[in-house]
């Protein structure tokens, strides 16, 4: 490979990484050493990147946006306990869908008023512990809403605010399976239900504080954005002059796409895409006279994404007709995002990454599904079995997402901050699979008639 090709993938690489005599190391540690030590597949978290991309939100906020503002993290795209807690050290509010992700930031001790509930089809037992753990809930359709207001007729001290899910008719150019905007999308309230939402809130006595849409994940231009926040700020200028309410906190969710391949590059940056919602709220509401709410936006993939990387070990090394294979140790069970969007990743060798380019490789996993391939068609020098490769952008819907397929133990999760390594999630081990299975007792079959 030329030195030139693994720049430009390095680039998708966290911030700290480097290559040290032939080494690929991350916050000055040596994944070869870390894959021999934890084992793989193992999957690395660079906090320095997770703080860089959360400074970028910050400074792009204060530069394109007047008025107060904040960050939510979108929990879905990767929620741990050491992901919460960093989560809580930044200020961050927590975006959390149903029962189990709020345990998980009550475990962190993240603060009840940062804690914000999302769900396109709330059980009432995720209501009741949304109910007893969150600062905000935010309704997804009128038959929700009709649930919680019951819920607030039972008493039992404070009680969350709530924000109203607006499906505002316009999606964002992403994959189909990720849009959220469109007319039809499950997501969401149309204008009219908007309306009778209010009226429904007022009623019931709930306290309705914000308004909340979202167009879709993992898009890369923000132009869509501009059109469905000027449709909100029309339907709040309506429910201003009909009913006399505006809310304080305006969120245009979150969904910012990262590059994942070389051929992605160059991306429109964080700033780029805050800078366009904050303009475009600001002067709208000046247009319409309307004051101006606080801003909240719910980053997920863009903030940990790149501060993931997957390491994997090369069991072996195929050759069929027209394809050179490298197969490895994970896969479909620990990234499904290739079978199920299409994603398209990029690696390194670990070690000797400047050695002469071989054919174009496919990575595929050790599960049984053709689909069971990460990387296809890429340039990469000759490799061995018992060499370790490294994937860029692993940190978002990876792990998340994870299944025990074909028996699949999830793999480890390590945490490096200043050369440090903290073990956040062990891997799983045998017992592991068996823990929630109960057995059952059949007659013995010798005594059968």
């Amino acid at each position: 490979m030329n030195r030139s090709l693994v720049s430009r993938r390095l680039e998708l690489f966290p911030v700290t990484t480097q290559i040290n005599d032939g080494e690929l190391c991350i916050s000055g540690l040596s994944l070869k050493d870390l894959a021999q030590e934890f084992g793989t597949p193992l999957y690395i978290y660079d906090q320095a990147t997770l703080d860089g991309c959360l400074d970028e939100y910050r400074v792009a906020l204060r530069a394109s946006f007047p008025g107060r503002s904040g960050v939510t993290y979108a929990g879905k795209a990767f929620l741990c306990l050491a992901i919460a807690q960093w989560a809580r050290w930044q200020g961050l509010w927590l975006d959390c869908t149903g029962a189990g992700e709020l345990a998980i930031a009550q475990a962190a001790g993240v603060e009840r008023n940062k804690i914000v509930v999302h769900g396109v089809s709330k059980s009432q037992s995720d209501l009741e512990a949304a109910r007893a753990a969150a600062g905000t809930i935010v309704v997804d359709h009128l038959a929700e809403l009709k649930k919680l207001a019951a819920l607030k007729l039972t008493g039992g001290g404070a009680f969350p605010s709530v924000w109203l899910r607006l499906r505002p008719g316009l999606a964002v150019e992403t994959h189909h399976y990720t849009q959220t905007g469109q007319p039809d999308s499950k997501f969401g309230m149309s204008p009219a239900e908007i309306k009778l939402a209010v009226q429904l809130c007022r009623s019931s006595g709930l306290g309705l504080t914000g308004i909340h849409f979202h167009q879709g994940s993992h898009f890369h231009d923000p132009a869509p954005v501009e059109p469905a926040i000027e449709a909100a700020l029309d339907l709040l200028a309506e429910l201003e002059a009909q009913f006399g309410w505006f809310p304080q906190t305006f969120c245009p969710g979150g969904g910012w796409g990262v590059p994942y391949h070389e051929d992605d590059l160059p991306h429109l940056s964080i700033s780029d895409y805050v800078s366009l919602i904050g303009r475009t709220l600001m002067q709208g509401c000046q247009r319409r006279s309307l004051p101006l709410p606080a801003l909240q936006l719910e980053p997920g993939r863009s903030l940990v994404a790149r501060a993931g990387v997957a390491v994997y070990r090369v069991e072996a090394v195929k050759q069929t007709a027209h394809r050179r294979w490298l197969l490895l140790d994970g896969g479909l069970a620990d990234n499904s995002r290739p079978a199920l969007y299409n994603a398209r990743y990029t690696c390194l060798p670990v070690h000797a990454q400047e050695r002469l380019a071989g054919e174009s490789a496919w990575l595929a996993g050790p599960f049984c599904e053709s689909g069971d391939i990460l990387v296809e068609a890429l340039p990469l020098p000759e490799v061995q079995a018992g060499e370790y490769i490294a994937v860029p952008v692993s940190g978002a819907y990876q792990l998340s997402m994870g299944s025990n397929y074909n028996g699949a133990r999830r793999p480890a999760v390590i945490w490096l901050n200043q050369g440090k390594i903290n073990l956040i999630q062990r891997r799983e081990a045998l017992d592991d699979l068996l823990r929630r299975d109960l057995p059952l007792t059949f007659p013995d079959p010798r005594r059968a008639v």
